[in-house]
């Protein structure tokens, strides 16, 4: 194919580049990195448990023995945030450190427009990494790292190789994943063999190294394994929620084998390894987050943005949990950190993640940002919401709904799930982060949903499939007869 020829090029130009070892001799000790990110994987979308005593172990429906191994020899962390609810706007604040409320992406594709009769008309994102933006991997290549990104970018810009990636599968998004079948599901086996081969190369050159796998997987999960899909057929009643659960299984197996690269390389104890997911499942309640997480993908309740985390690597004690809130937007410093990289100042006022290598020690301790407080920013309609935010400052959580100018207000230490609303029980906590997250918003110039001056209250709003909106702080004006069926228990 195309992408496996553009491959071989890449690494072709990228070992001529190689220098001789003793040039480098300081970068020995420098340790690799390796973070690999599924696709819509819920917090609870794995046979490992996220949270040590709450939440469901999903070990009967998933099997994913070689993440189970993962947690085992490292340390998962039960409060993992996605930077975003959807994945576009996850991965360029993984790449630039800034939340997506700051990049004005909040959003994987196009956003409705007035026609469409919704009651407030969303913004229109950006959809484009600027190439003014400095990327981590930009600043790891200055330190003398190789970089490789293979699978999904989906965030344009010219790809990759220009956003500080030597070897690179291209511009690739969603549509990637249907072209691979088996023997390969969603190229899963593909990217794991590239992954081995720049790791053997850098080993070689005495280099250190960064690879991102961001896994197509959990896309087009009709393209599973058969076998392992007839592993699960008996058992399941739809043969869509066969694949998805046997995709998972193949994606775990693709994890496998990047752990035994490393393993065979002997590049292990000085490999981080890290694995986290884009945002939550679809599907709110009726998947991946119906057991213990309200909502799902296109919300901001938790079950849009809390997502599996684990990393192990040089230091960190097997088998161990830190309950410290941490943003995927927070790999950023850490990586320079690691790395021995010092972040230009221009940049460092820029992003907005804090490095989390000290938690690493025992799981303990706090990550100093820019600000106290995290901020979501989902100003559309996707969820059963409407346009929506949320700011979580300690283990209190507030979501802003603007149809109706509303917030409910949560203590996540007691009620992850998001059951109870204690807006009217603590009106100074609530009027705090009210405060807080306008001020935020403010600051970062955030794209904002406007009055739709034509809405029509006694029509429908027009949304794509799975859009739908509902009781949870949506829009339920007369329209709402119309939409009866629509309105989900994501919150209850």
């Amino acid at each position: 194919m195309m992408k496996h020829r553009v491959f071989l090029v890449l690494l072709v130009l990228f070992c001529s580049s190689l220098v001789s070892a003793s040039t480098f001799a300081d970068q020995r000790d420098k340790p690799n990195i390796i973070f690999m990110m599924a696709d819509d994987q819920s917090w609870e979308g794995t046979s490992v448990p996220m949270h040590p005593s709450i939440g469901s172990n999903s070990s009967t429906v998933y099997h994913t023995p070689n993440l189970a191994k993962l947690a085992k020899q490292g340390m998962r962390f039960s409060a993992a945030y996605s930077p975003a609810s959807v994945c576009a706007p996850t991965r360029i604040s993984l790449q630039n450190g800034k939340s997506a409320a700051a990049n004005k992406w909040t959003k994987a594709g196009p956003s409705l427009v007035a026609s469409a009769n919704p009651k407030l008309i969303p913004p229109q994102s950006i959809r484009s990494i600027k190439t003014s933006d400095v990327t981590f991997g930009e600043l790891l290549q200055s330190a003398g790292y190789m970089t490789a990104h293979f699978g999904k970018w989906h965030i344009n810009g010219g790809g990759p190789g220009r956003h500080g990636f030597h070897v690179h599968d291209g511009n690739i998004g969603n549509e990637a994943a249907s072209r691979y079948r088996d023997p390969n599901p969603v190229d899963i086996f593909g990217m794991a063999e590239r992954a081995e081969k720049f790791m053997a190369k850098c080993k070689s050159a005495n280099k250190p190294f960064f690879i991102q796998l961001s896994w197509l997987a959990l896309h087009a999960p009709e393209n599973a394994l058969k076998k392992t899909v007839e592993k699960y057929r008996q058992s399941m009643n739809t043969d869509r929620r066969v694949s998805r659960i046997a995709l998972t299984e193949d994606l775990d197996t693709g994890v496998g084998r990047i752990m035994n690269s490393l393993e065979k390389l002997g590049l292990s104890d000085n490999t981080y390894l890290i694995y986290t997911s884009d945002n939550g499942g679809g599907g709110g309640r009726r998947r991946g987050n119906r057991r213990t997480l309200a909502g799902g993908k296109g919300s901001v309740w938790e079950g849009g943005i809390r997502v599996p985390l684990i990393i192990r690597g040089p230091g960190i004690k097997a088998n161990s949990w830190c309950h410290v809130p941490v943003v995927l937007y927070d790999f950023f410093p850490t990586y320079c950190q690691w790395a021995c990289v010092q972040i230009p100042a221009r940049v460092q006022k820029q992003i907005e993640g804090g490095d989390i290598s000290s938690l690493l020690k025992n799981g303990t301790g706090t990550v100093k940002r820019n600000r106290e407080e995290i901020v979501f920013h989902f100003p559309h309609y996707q969820s059963n919401d409407g346009p929506h935010s949320a700011i979580r400052l300690g283990n209190f959580k507030l979501i802003y709904f603007f149809e109706t100018k509303t917030a409910k207000l949560f203590d996540l230490a007691k009620d992850i799930g998001e059951q109870n609303d204690l807006s009217k029980r603590y009106p100074e906590k609530r009027r705090q982060l009210q405060k807080l997250l306008d001020k935020y918003l403010k600051d970062v110039d955030a794209q904002m949903p406007v009055v739709n001056r034509n809405y029509d209250p006694d029509k429908p709003t027009t949304v794509r499939r799975g859009s739908r909106r509902g009781k949870n702080g949506g829009q339920r004006g007369k329209s709402g007869r119309n939409r009866k069926n629509n309105r989900g228990k994501s919150d209850k």
